[in-house]
């Protein structure tokens, strides 16, 4: 037997493996899909269920009508490969009867082999899955249908006096997950509170980046949040346009993450706090970190700005080039930005630089005002352009849910919502 890997395909949460495989003295040679899910933690289930149902959905997709048997494993073949199991003949019935039994589908399993399902954990978790599949249904668009999906989705119905696109955004501020006063313990400690801009949005502990360049006193909180991209976890790191009190740390974050990328979505302005935080030449010291500026170059509406960072404490560890992306067209007083063409500008010019400077493997830092609905836009239609570059589909709700799955706040408004499918149009329209 010849086993041969053709291709890898890595994404957040899962990656795809082709292999070709071929019998000695046959003459056929089979091709196999290997879908292996990585967002599964080693203790317990996934945080929330959104990512887990998009796995199965794209295996559902990618697997033909006439295909032979499909083999599932995890290390036991019992728990994880039976809430696979489940969660797969769930959305099935679901679809076909209008219904649901998980109870009987366990127990079923259950006859055929021992502890499939194998805690009450997951259990649970199977329900959640399924309520959130049913209450949301599948939103994912085939490239070629946009358009007109789109423009369906805009058409008032006249009984409803509503669109399906306003009831879709209304659906996602429903399954959207409050965060409790537990889950932000770390932002609402005292010594942090003058570090928040604003204590209605606070980052959960669970997505916090903590800092590592220690210097003297100061903590290792900032107020950010870590957020997959389509291809890599804990691509995007959002925060708040740093506070005068908080540049310092700033910097730490952009260093001890390895961040490649800054994108400004807000302006400077002394009078909301928001200070203009990099160097126009020569260079920033902020304790052991220092910021020297390289150049800088307006073309449109973006201002991008190179520097090179290092820590003065750690000469070993070298220096790293940092290009800031200054986003002008995107007045305080809008919504959403004034043209779908620069914004669109705005992500290929980061993913350019991304590509070139660190194999696409560097962070990106997205920052507005507060880190909440412009820095979700952001993030949003970077996941939905590679979406479309990759699988020739789009799913806009799934991408803003999983970035909402860890802050309430990302893409906070039904144009910035509608903004996205129409950047997704802007990248389709443009080759």
């Amino acid at each position: 037997m010849k086993v041969t890997l053709i291709e890898t395909q890595l994404l957040s949460e899962y990656v795809i493996r082709t292999f070709a495989v071929e019998k000695r003295g046959a003459h056929e040679i089979r091709e196999i899909r290997q879908f292996h899910f990585t967002g599964w933690p080693d203790h317990g289930v996934p945080y929330h269920s959104t990512g887990l149902l998009g796995f199965v959905r794209r295996v559902k997709a990618k697997s033909p009508a006439n295909a032979g048997p499909m083999v599932i494993h995890c290390s036991a073949g019992a728990g994880r490969t039976g809430c696979f199991i489940v969660i797969d003949i769930m959305l099935d019935m679901a679809e076909r009867e209008g219904v649901v039994d998980i109870y009987n589908c366990v127990r079923e399993l259950r006859s055929r082999r021992v502890n499939m399902v194998q805690t009450e954990e997951q259990y649970v978790f199977i329900h959640d899955a399924i309520l959130e599949a049913c209450l949301c249904g599948d939103t994912t668009i085939p490239a070629n249908q946009l358009r007109s999906v789109y423009y369906d989705m805009n058409r008032l119905d006249p009984q409803t006096n509503s669109t399906q696109i306003k009831e879709e955004f209304r659906t996602l501020n429903m399954v959207t997950p409050t965060l409790r006063v537990e889950d932000c313990s770390i932002a609402l400690l005292p010594r942090n509170h003058e570090k928040n801009r604003c204590m209605d949005v606070l980052p959960p502990d669970r997505c916090l980046p903590f800092l590592i360049t220690i210097d003297g006193e100061s903590s290792n909180y900032i107020n950010a949040a870590l957020m997959d991209s389509y291809k890599q976890p804990s691509a995007f790191i959002v925060t708040q346009h740093p506070l005068p009190n908080t540049v310092k740390d700033f910097w730490r974050l952009v260093l001890d993450y390895h961040c490649t990328s800054i994108v400004m979505l807000n302006d400077v302005d002394p009078a909301q706090l928001c200070p203009q935080y990099w160097p126009e030449n020569g260079v920033h010291r902020h304790g052991p970190i220092q910021v020297e500026f390289v150049s800088a170059d307006l073309e449109e509406d973006i201002i991008s700005r190179i520097f090179r960072i290092y820590n003065a404490a750690r000469p070993q560890d070298g220096y790293r080039m940092v290009q800031q992306f200054q986003f002008l067209g995107w007045p305080m007083y809008r919504d959403t930005p004034v043209s779908k063409r620069s914004f669109l500008k705005l992500i290929r010019q980061v993913d350019k630089w991304q590509e070139e400077y660190d194999g696409g493997e560097g962070r990106t830092v997205v920052h507005c005002l507060n880190g909440g609905g412009r820095s979700g836009t952001f993030c949003a239609i970077s996941i939905v352009c590679e979406m479309l570059c990759h699988q020739h589909s789009v799913d806009v709700f799934h991408a803003v849910k999983t970035l909402r799955n860890n802050k309430p706040n990302m893409v906070d408004l039904l144009d910035q919502y509608k903004f996205c499918y129409e950047v997704a149009l802007e990248y389709l329209n443009s080759g």
